[in-house]
C-alpha cells in the first residue's frame, strides 16, 4: 500500500491530491444539497416529450441570450462535476442529468427521456420527489 502512495506521490504532488480530497468533499456535500433542491422544482411533467419546453421565451433578447449563456455555463459545470464523481463520491449520475438539463444542444430532450427513463435513475428521482411531497415524474409512452 505504502509503495501505490508513493508512486502516487512522485506523479502528483501531495498539495494537488490535498486539493483533490477537498474539492471531492464540497462536491459531495453540494450535490447533496443541491441535487434534491433541483429534483424537487422540477414539474412532474418536464422530461414528458409531449410537452414543447420553451425557456425565457417571453423575455427581452438581449436577457435570452445572456440567460442561455449562462445557463450553459452552469450546464457544464454540473456535467463536468457528475463526471467526476463517477470517479470520486458524489452523486454522478444525478448531477451529469442536471448538466444535460441546463445544456442547450440537438435531441437533448430525447437524451434527457432516455436517461430519465432508468428504472434505477427513475426509482431515485421519484424517491427524493416523494420525500418532498412531490408527484412522481410524467414520461412519454414509448412509441
Amino acid at each position: 500500500m505504502n509503495e501505490v502512495l508513493e508512486i502516487i506521490q512522485q506523479w502528483i504532488p501531495v498539495h494537488i491530491l490535498i486539493g483533490i480530497t477537498i474539492a471531492s468533499v464540497i462536491g459531495l456535500i453540494g450535490s447533496v444539497i443541491a441535487i434534491p433542491i433541483i429534483l424537487v422544482r422540477l414539474p412532474a411533467d418536464y422530461f414528458d416529450l409531449r410537452i414543447p419546453r420553451h425557456w425565457m421565451k417571453n423575455h427581452h433578447p438581449v436577457l435570452r441570450v445572456i440567460g442561455l449563456i449562462i445557463k450553459n455555463l452552469v450546464g457544464c459545470v454540473f456535467f463536468l462535476a457528475g463526471f467526476i464523481m463517477l470517479f470520486l463520491p458524489g452523486q454522478g449520475v444525478l448531477t451529469m442529468l442536471i448538466g444535460i438539463s441546463l445544456l442547450d444542444f440537438p435531441k437533448k430532450r430525447e437524451l434527457e427521456a432516455r436517461i430519465v427513463s432508468q428504472p434505477s435513475i427513475l426509482k431515485a428521482i421519484n424517491s427524493i420527489r416523494h420525500r418532498f411531497n412531490k408527484p412522481s415524474l410524467i414520461l412519454a409512452p414509448d412509441p
